[in-house]
């Protein structure tokens, strides 16, 4: 009787066995890929940790990175679709879907972006800048972060001569070698400037502002959702590892894979990154405000309407 019972149970062994595995691989096998545009800054050394230590590669996942120098030409690829999805902030999002281009926010980053003064400035101050050439990105995250610190020191929009430079590393060069009195530029390129002579003014740590994203197409987030949370596995996997690796394990490789000036390795001034999450309801709601009160934007967002919450295993 017990040869029996042992007999009849047996396939039912090896099938629970197998229907286990299967689960497990089949998860990994129909997992597509995705194509994430990244920006030299700050908040694009996760995805490099993720790519480079295998943690895309681990979840089953294939990660096609792609760097751009300026944020317009990051969005003509979302929007061309060669992209799924990138490192982005809440203008650009604003301004997709005010053009009938849909996309959703899945969180918020770690960048940080600061105004930075040329070598020969005497006076170190938001106000001494008056009146002067600022080199900044028109319509981005730049411009909105510029404004704010003016309008932290009691200044006007058009209190400093705006100069549009697109390029982030056309931007730096310049401020370095004096055709500026300021610029605004993001994490790693404001401590390289700084590094390289010139002086720290204000940014937006500490105004307490974040309008940093990671956005993907309307399109990918709905067909590609257990795609975009795997992505968001080996992020984290990868924050954790930049928060308690020695520098010295990563910074060639990343400044190397990322594109960044080899001044890079001594001058980054990293931050303590976050797993991710959702951004906050301030940073959407003010973004949107800024561009709606200049007439960029047709429409007032509401945080629902671009926010998408895709952190949930």
């Amino acid at each position: 009787m017990k040869k029996f019972f042992a007999l009849l149970l047996l396939p039912l062994v090896f099938l629970a066995a197998g229907c286990g595995t299967e689960s497990k691989q089949g998860n990994n096998a129909e997992l597509g890929s995705l194509t994430i545009g990244l920006m030299p800054d700050t908040d694009s050394l996760p995805f490099i940790i993720a790519q480079e230590k295998g943690y895309f590669a681990e979840e089953g996942l294939k990660v096609e990175l792609r760097q751009f120098k300026s944020a317009m030409d990051r969005d003509s690829a979302l929007q061309s679709g060669n992209l799924d999805g990138a490192v982005s902030d809440m203008l650009a999002v604003a301004f997709a879907k005010d053009g009938g281009f849909d996309v959703k926010v899945t969180s918020m980053t770690d960048g940080s972006y600061k105004l930075i003064a040329a070598p020969g400035e005497d006076k170190v101050s938001v106000q001494a800048l008056s009146g002067k050439e600022v080199a900044v990105s028109r319509n981005t995250i730049i411009e909105y972060v510029t404004d704010h610190i003016l309008a932290s020191s009691g200044m006007a929009d058009d209190a400093v001569e705006k100069v549009v430079i697109p390029q982030i590393p056309t931007r730096l060069e310049m401020l370095q070698t004096g055709k500026l009195a300021a610029a605004t530029l993001p994490e790693p390129m404001a401590g390289i400037a700084v590094h390289n002579g010139c002086r720290f003014v204000a940014g937006s740590d500490e105004l307490g502002i974040n309008p940093g994203v990671i956005l993907f197409t309307g399109k990918a987030a709905e067909d590609k959702a257990q795609e975009i949370k795997a992505m968001y596995r080996a992020y984290n996997k990868a924050v954790e590892y930049l928060n308690h690796a020695d520098r010295s394990e990563y910074i060639d490789m990343v400044v190397e894979k990322g594109g960044f000036p080899p001044a890079a390795k001594e001058a980054w001034m990293l931050p303590a990154y976050h797993p991710a999450s959702l951004p906050k309801e301030s940073d959407v709601t003010d973004c949107i405000a800024w561009l709606k009160n200049k007439a960029l934007i047709k429409t007032a967002y509401g945080y629902n309407d671009v926010v998408l919450d895709l952190l949930a295993p």
